[in-house]
């Protein structure tokens, strides 16, 4: 890319959690809307609802007037897409997705679509050719693909996915051939995701899926990904970086260190994380110290409104 690095993009994997309130947001708040409330702290949000269903677009029209004009919405794409074995992309399916990130798209808030790919979809001609309908049937979108699968790393499944799209380079317990940290940029657009290391429930079986993302990294596991990011930003136009280790709020106060650490600087924090997790106080200002602090460094986003 060179010149002038590019854009971040960072914020927690969904916003609408149950167990956030009393952690996230406050435990008594008439009125919060949760989204208007975390954009004060971040300036992008990856949709995880689209997952499991298509929003409608009434609601996802609403969205863009709770958030700043500098603020992005990455969609993940939905699950029967991605995790159900099928050769070609049902049409209607694919209509109705996209009629549903339409009003985002108009608003100019629109980040990539992610297409997230589960351990089992192994590299092989069968998965490479359902990759690129599914490639070719949101050909208008920036997309971002994650595979988990370290049959991935070949050559030629490298540049298979380069093709197709950007690269989402994930953290994941490294277990059965799972891929480690990468740090790479396919065109345009850097991807991060962070699932959390929780080894003994990643693999496991009848258990709730929060228990899967049921993780706090440490101070040292996300500094360790500090270069990885500013490489990334050295290179891409634009850098998403997404913790969707959501459970408790883990997702939110992780994205936070990672803003102090990139930043170079401390960072406001709502003051129910803070309270929830003192170890943060490091880096991380709560919101009613930085409102009387003359040192207080300055934050990227604006107060919540």
């Amino acid at each position: 890319m060179g010149g002038a690095p590019g854009k971040l993009w960072i914020g927690p994997s969904g916003w609408s959690y149950p167990d956030w309130h009393g952690v996230v947001y406050p435990a008594e708040a008439r009125g919060l809307k949760p989204l208007t409330y975390l954009a004060g702290y971040f300036n992008a949000v990856e949709v995880n609802t689209s997952f499991y269903a298509i929003p409608r677009t009434a609601t996802t029209a609403s969205w863009p007037g709770q958030v700043p004009a500098d603020f992005r919405f990455a969609f993940k794409l939905l699950r029967g897409f991605t995790h159900e074995s099928v050769s070609r992309p049902d049409p209607a399916m694919v209509r109705n997705f996209k009629e549903s990130v339409q009003p985002i798209r108009e608003a100019g808030k629109l980040g990539p679509i992610l297409f997230q790919f589960p351990w089992s979809f192994h590299y092989s001609p069968q998965t490479a050719e359902r990759l690129r309908h599914l490639a070719e049937a949101f050909s208008e979108f920036d997309r971002c693909i994650e595979v988990r699968h370290t049959s991935w790393l070949r050559p030629e499944a490298l540049e298979l996915l380069r093709t197709l799209g950007g690269f989402c380079n994930i953290d994941q317990p490294l277990l059965r051939a799972c891929i480690e940290p990468q740090r790479l940029v396919f065109g345009d657009t850097a991807y991060v995701r962070f699932h959390g290391r929780n080894k003994l429930n990643w693999f496991a079986r009848n258990i709730p899926s929060y228990e899967r993302y049921n993780y706090m990294y440490s101070e040292d596991e996300l500094r360790e990904w500090v270069a990885r990011i500013n490489g990334m930003l050295a290179e891409a136009r634009d850098a998403y970086v997404f913790t969707n280790n959501h459970y408790r709020g883990q997702a939110v106060a992780n994205a936070l260190q990672l803003r102090a650490m990139l930043a170079g600087a401390s960072v406001r924090m709502p003051p129910t994380l803070a309270r929830t997790y003192p170890h943060l106080a490091s880096f991380a200002v709560a919101e009613e110290v930085a409102s009387v602090s003359a040192n207080a460094a300055p934050t990227l986003f604006d107060p919540p409104r």
